[in-house]
């Protein structure tokens, strides 16, 4: 195996265990130690190794999907920096060391996983999502490939209902599937038409905008506090907050690393 080299701090076991507590994900597969993700074709595996990432097959086709699963753009330093004068961040990142939220690659993806969430438990969401992954992704040895846009675009709004969709998710999906909107093109706009740009479709609301922005483009500011998660996690590490959209500002310029370290934390760090 190819090793990688990540910057410090960095846990691999931390890092990836939210593609392991909800249960297994098909196109992000968690099989025998290693992290398992298919790109164009061919499975790769990531597992830890001293001083970073073993990866195999690794090259420069592959690299940047693999650093975005291992949540490498993040940049800890500062953020670290920034938490030590907040007591609840600064026990969090004393805690949590070396924890990179991991990042979805493609954006339809990041989409459509986040509709499949909506009010609905992970778990629940995981399944449906699994089934989706095989009826229309490609299997590779262990790990499927997270299904193509022009494949959903051919389904039907019955054929995604028989995985497990609600109707209107299943409407939504097939809409982002069909619809002539760039996604890979948002990348280059600011979070303000991100947003703008994509309520404007079916089904996508704040909810799923703000995780668009974290999940997938890292957006520093991104604050998913709509997420009954995150709110949850806010209650358990500073009581309970009357406008959690708003309790955000404290955490700025950080409030997506602070989100992922308060979710990660109740996980990891709080009695069940």
């Amino acid at each position: 195996m190819a090793p990688l080299a990540v910057p410090e701090p960095y846990d691999f076991e931390l890092s990836t265990e939210r593609y392991r507590v909800f249960g297994p994900d098909l196109a992000n597969l968690w099989h025998e130690g290693g992290l398992h993700r298919v790109v164009d074709g061919r499975e790769v595996r990531m597992e830890a190794a001293p001083g970073g990432v073993d990866v195999e097959p690794l090259d420069a086709e592959f690299e940047p999907v693999v650093r975005s699963l291992l949540g490498l753009p993040f940049e800890l330093e500062p953020f670290y920096g920034f938490a030590e004068s907040d007591p609840v961040l600064a026990r969090l990142v004393d805690g949590l060391q070396g924890l990179r939220p991991p990042l979805a690659p493609d954006p339809f993806e990041s989409l459509v996983t986040s509709i499949s969430a909506q009010q609905v438990s992970l778990f629940a969401a995981f399944a449906v999502r699994n089934r989706f992954v095989e009826r229309y992704g490609e299997r590779a040895v262990h790990a499927y490939a997270f299904p193509r846009r022009d494949r959903v675009a051919a389904a039907s709004v019955e054929e995604l209902r028989s995985l497990g969709f609600s109707t209107r998710k299943a409407e939504y999906v097939v809409g982002i599937a069909r619809s002539a909107l760039d996604l890979d093109g948002l990348r280059e706009l600011p979070d303000h038409e991100i947003r703008a740009v994509l309520t404007a479709l079916p089904g996508i609301g704040e909810w799923t905008v703000d995780w668009f922005l974290a999940r997938h483009l890292a957006r520093p500011r991104a604050w998913p506090a709509g997420d009954l998660g995150v709110r949850k996690a806010v209650f358990a590490f500073y009581g309970e907050v009357n406008d959690v959209r708003g309790f955000g500002a404290r955490f700025a310029p950080f409030e997506n690393l602070s989100a992922h370290y308060l979710l990660t934390g109740q996980r990891v760090m709080l009695p069940a």
